[in-house]
């Protein structure tokens, strides 16, 4: 991590000024883990995960705590990971599908280095090498695996939230729960703007760790 990266999580923690509520849990790996309220973890909740990678501990951990959980991920390597370790359980599915604001195939453009896994659709390091994939938005993909609410989601997709969030706002659906990384590098103006459009739809920010930010729907919203 950079000087430069590190300085402005501290100035936008700053900024920002998170409110975290008293029963903030964090769930998965020191890698792979994130903040969420205790209490929307309720049996039955259906959570989806976007950006699997080869750390899935926090859906996993989700499935644990009761929540019915789908992960989403295009990346081959990524999809041999959860195959591996996937529980065989009916309340956890996998999607080798990604996030987008629209239904097409998208170029998913690889990391710099070869050791990592995760692909960009938007090109965050500027790579040639790519795969293709299906893309589709949140609300689609909700309707086609049956399910008639998401209460927690998370992304971690590789500079395609913005478009993601933005489609969200739109169309839904407004979890009781977002969680979001937001990938380097981009524009600050970016990612407050992002931010902003969530807070007027309802949403509350309530933990930010580095760049993995906790949002959380008022009472009424959705």
């Amino acid at each position: 991590m950079t000087v430069r990266s590190r300085g402005l999580q501290a100035a936008l923690t700053v900024y920002l000024r998170p409110k975290p509520p008293a029963d903030l849990v964090r769930l998965g790996t020191s890698y792979g883990g994130w903040w969420i309220p205790e209490t929307t973890l309720k049996p039955g909740a259906v959570a989806y995960c976007a950006g699997a990678g080869e750390d899935i501990s926090f859906d996993l951990a989700l499935l644990e705590r009761g929540c019915k959980v789908a992960t989403f991920d295009p990346t081959p390597r990524a999809r041999v990971h959860v195959r591996s370790v996937a529980p065989d359980s009916p309340a956890f599915r996998f999607e080798p599908t990604g996030w987008w604001d629209q239904e097409t195939e998208l170029r998913f453009y690889a990391p710099r280095n070869p050791m990592h896994v995760s692909h960009s659709a938007v090109n965050l390091q500027g790579t040639s090498d790519y795969f293709t994939a299906q893309v589709k938005p949140v609300a689609q993909l909700m309707r086609e695996l049956g399910d008639q609410t998401v209460d927690i989601i998370k992304m971690d997709i590789e500079g395609a939230e913005y478009r993601v969030i933005d489609c969200l706002v739109r169309e839904g659906p407004l979890p009781t729960v977002l969680c979001v990384e937001f990938d380097q590098p981009m524009p600050v103006r970016r990612t407050l703007s992002a931010i902003r459009s969530l807070q007027r739809v309802g949403y509350m920010l309530t933990r930010i760790d580095k760049w993995n930010y906790t949002f959380t729907l008022n009472q009424g919203q959705g």
